[in-house]
């Protein structure tokens, strides 16, 4: 039975080639496709991004009292 499809968007993009190596050797240790560890990768990079953010609004709503 084939595995149902994922609700998902294609992005395309060039990144250089060290860093696709890397990420390719890191996938096969893993066992996992590349695209999921650069789901993760993104996800952990945004979800720090914003908890950052948050930080700084906090900090600027306290340096203006």
């Amino acid at each position: 039975m084939a595995k149902p499809k994922k609700n998902g968007t294609y992005l395309n993009v060039c990144i250089d080639t060290s860093i696709y190596n890397k990420l390719e050797v890191i996938c096969e240790e893993a066992g996992q496709t590349k695209t999921v560890a650069v789901e993760r990768a993104l996800k952990e990079y945004l979800d720090n991004f914003e908890k950052k953010q948050e930080m700084l609004k906090i900090l600027g709503e306290n340096n203006g009292k």
